[in-house]
């Protein structure tokens, strides 16, 4: 998959209607996990590779503001994916983070196109804060409110208003709602979910989060000529317009 033609109109821009795009491309699934989980509660939508193949892939095919690569990694290394993806014409912003730590390896992966550079290990705090320089150094600014359909939720106020009717939600429907909508038409597992919205690993002799969703259902789809949340059986939940 080339993506060039695709790419031509990719690149690091403002995004005022929608989500911050991450990929995180990292080999090792519990550090990928952490970071993409703490991206989220951030309010980043968040894209997981664990080898180089997968990542070039998602990095031509899909538009994402910032790309968080490891070096180390499984079927193609990360400095062959950054000068593929920079010939490529891909402008995303990307943060290396490696355990390569002399002062060779740093020249070697900013003059190969990286804007930044993090040596394991690290703290996500400081991580989080290297991101969001970068975004501001670009110009990259996050929209408080997100849409979809004649849904609006606003992540300042937590307004949520449908075809101009106020919607009065729980604070954990409130949370159930804008991860949906901030991963809009990607599907979101029921792992993920409890995780986000109550902060503990999944347990699987419960239904706490289906019991959530049909109360979701009821306040923003009851009484709505289109349905905007979704069932993928056997995986999740997707939020997208019919």
């Amino acid at each position: 998959m080339s993506g060039k033609s695709s790419q031509e109109k990719t690149g690091v821009e403002t995004v005022s209607s929608g989500i911050i795009r991450i990929l995180v491309i990292e080999d090792e699934p519990h550090l990928a996990d952490s970071i993409a989980r703490r991206l989220i509660e951030e309010g980043y939508a968040v894209d997981i590779a664990h080898d180089g193949e997968e990542g070039t892939n998602l990095a031509l095919s899909k538009n994402y503001q910032l790309i968080v690569l490891d070096l180390l990694l499984p079927k193609k290394d990360g400095l062959h994916l950054l000068r593929d993806i920079r010939r490529n014409k891909v402008q995303s912003m990307v943060l290396i983070l490696t355990a390569k730590s002399t002062v060779e390896n740093r020249v070697e992966g900013l003059r190969a196109g990286a804007d930044d550079y993090l040596v394991k290990p690290f703290a996500l705090v400081e991580l989080l804060a290297r991101i969001e320089s970068l975004l501001r150094r670009h110009g990259v600014q996050q929209s408080p409110i997100l849409k979809g359909g004649d849904l609006e939720l606003d992540t300042a106020t937590r307004m949520v208003r449908r075809a101009n009717k106020n919607i009065r939600l729980t604070t954990k429907e409130y949370l159930l709602l804008e991860l949906l909508m901030r991963n809009k038409n990607r599907v979101v597992t029921r792992r993920t979910i409890a995780e986000q919205v109550w902060g503990y690993s999944f347990d699987t002799g419960t239904n706490l989060v289906d019991v959530y969703i049909n109360y979701l259902r009821k306040a923003i789809d009851k009484g709505f000529p289109k349905r905007l949340i979704h069932t993928v059986r056997g995986v999740g939940f997707v939020f997208r317009e019919e």
